[in-house]
């Protein structure tokens, strides 16, 4: 029987909750508007700490999927330093999985033709299962994350909308290109080219970024991003440290911290190239003059990544 953990409402909780745009890939709208909402639901309402570990909360989760894994990455909400992570398997939630989408379609096509008991039927079938992936996720976790039945209910709930739309890609061992781009914290220039070469050259080459050191999720890059349609809410800022690869087709290097941190870091690597390139986020002045560096910047790493990648991609020689 487990005992029940006393949460504190304002310290044990999660309050952001990022993706991995190199695991977890759509570029449909619905889909993503259906991540935002399940999101939003953990967000709102949850009761959430890591346990054995003595750092306080509250906290930001990072969800990436490797393989038949889901990883669940604590870490600190304003310096998204890591604090634990968990590898969750996804086979023991197979079949739960399997019937949540099952469920759900039956629910929705009940309240256009059903009738209203037979809405609640299914609404009672969609609870239990809900319960019963609950609970099992608590009990997966037991003594790595303590959550209480809501949470874990809504963590499901994410989990089954993300998982279908994995990439399922071992970067240890995929054939495709690789490309690095580093810059001093991930925060700007970085995220914004690695999220370029996704998008020009989607399920064709693996793209990730890291900084030098960790830096905090940038608002302006969210904007930006989103005016041609690209989510940056799903980032979350790395170091090198934390990267899974040790060797890339290609990095680039984006800050003039990058190039001797790459070198110390020791990568593999099959051609290397730095990029000098200003930060939007030093530019003084009112919104739009700082929402134009940062256009700037997009527009110019677009132009940059497209002209580069085209070969590595298309199979021709990694050298410019």
């Amino acid at each position: 029987m487990r005992r029940p953990r006393e949460f504190d409402r304002k310290t044990d909780r999660i309050v952001t909750v990022t993706l991995d745009p190199s695991t977890i890939t759509s570029i449909n709208p619905d889909e993503v508007h259906e991540w935002r909402i399940a999101i939003y639901d953990l967000v709102e309402d949850n009761c959430f700490a890591p346990a054995r570990v003595a750092v306080g909360g509250p906290f930001a989760l990072h969800l990436s999927i490797i393989g038949n894994y889901i990883v669940l990455d604590v870490r600190h909400p304003e310096t998204y330093e890591p604090i634990a992570a968990h590898y969750l398997s996804l086979t023991p939630f197979r079949r739960l999985i399997r019937d949540y989408f099952r469920i759900r379609d039956s629910y929705y096509e009940s309240i256009k033709i059903a009738q209203p008991f037979q809405i609640e039927a299914v609404d009672m079938a969609r609870r239990a299962l809900h319960n019963e992936a609950a609970e099992l996720l608590r009990t997966r976790l037991d003594n790595k994350l303590e959550m209480d039945l809501n949470t874990a209910r809504r963590l499901f709930t994410l989990i089954c909308a993300v998982q279908p739309y994995a990439s399922r890609i071992d970067e240890r061992e995929s054939k495709l290109p690789s490309v690095l781009f580093v810059c001093s914290m991930n925060s700007v220039r970085s995220p914004i080219a690695a999220a370029l070469a996704r998008r020009l050259y989607p399920g064709r080459i693996i793209a990730r970024s890291a900084g030098v050191r960790s830096g905090k999720a940038d608002g302006f890059v969210h904007e930006v991003m989103e005016e041609i349609g690209i989510d940056m809410s799903v980032h979350t800022p790395h170091t090198m440290d934390e990267l899974v690869a040790n060797r890339f087709d290609l990095v680039v290097t984006l800050s003039p911290d990058a190039p001797e941190a790459v070198a110390r870091r020791g990568l593999e690597m099959g051609d290397e190239e730095h990029w000098p390139t200003a930060d939007p986020s030093q530019v003084e002045g009112n919104r739009e003059a700082v929402l134009s560096a940062y256009r700037s910047l997009r527009d110019t790493l677009h132009a940059q990544v497209r002209q580069r990648l085209e070969p590595l991609v298309s199979g021709g020689s990694q050298s410019a």
